[in-house]
């Protein structure tokens, strides 16, 4: 039997304007979130994770909470469960994350996902995102997945040299990676028992691997696929 080594907790971040609920707006969400990772990592709580959820009452951006947290605390991992990566621009994903883990200081770790079934229908276009001819959604997802894995890598990115020019300035030449983003471990390992990445592609418990820093836990599958447009 494995022994426990580290405990965090995973926050939905509902909210609504409803009778009786004390997080009624989405700034209430936003800011109770903050000031639970401070609270838990003043009761040595070792890791505060958000869920990602677009097209609901829950929280959906993660990088400027985690950021906010991570200004506010010192010692706590922050992190997300999970980003669903057919919603994402890699690149734009790998600056954002690059930046929240400079300022935390190297605490971020990451949980991302292929996608699962949601109450929007085609959800993913609506972001601007759509599968090539003989993807699916999920072999999207493991695109954009492998391109921010790239990025933060320090791969380069790009071609040419800047247009912008100006007198005692040279133009960078490209590629170039993405600067302060060359952390493996920002990305949560693949289920050794998984064809793919996280998310509700099966109807039993999975096994999320946070990184190498000791968390281990079960996040329950939603029923159906994640290559289905069903909403």
């Amino acid at each position: 039997m494995v022994g426990m080594k580290r405990i965090g907790f995973l926050s939905f971040g509902h909210w609504g304007p409803v009778q009786g609920s004390r997080t009624r707006t989405a700034r209430d969400a936003l800011l109770q979130g903050i000031e639970l990772a401070v609270a838990a990592e003043e009761l040595g709580i070792d890791g505060a994770f958000f869920r990602v959820h677009h097209f609901a009452r829950q929280q959906a951006s993660p990088f400027p909470l985690l950021a906010a947290a991570a200004a506010r605390t010192r010692r706590i991992e922050l992190g997300t469960g999970v980003i669903d990566m057919r919603y994402e621009n890699p690149l734009y994903m790998a600056e954002e994350a690059a930046a929240t883990d400079l300022i935390s200081g190297g605490r971020l770790q990451l949980g991302i996902s292929r996608g699962s079934p949601e109450p929007a229908r085609n959800g993913a276009a609506a972001f601007g995102h759509a599968p090539r001819e003989g993807e699916t959604d999920a072999d999207m997802a493991r695109r954009h997945a492998e391109e921010f894995r790239q990025a933060i890598s320090g791969a380069g990115r790009g071609g040419g040299r800047s247009p912008v020019r100006r007198r005692g300035h040279r133009a960078a030449p490209c590629p170039a990676p993405i600067r302060g983003a060359a952390r493996a471990d920002l990305v949560g390992r693949r289920n050794p028992e998984d064809s793919g990445l996280g998310g509700g592609a099966r109807d039993e418990p999975h096994e999320l691997h946070l990184a190498d820093r000791g968390y281990r836990g079960t996040v329950p599958r939603a029923p159906g696929r994640a290559d289905s447009d069903v909403p």
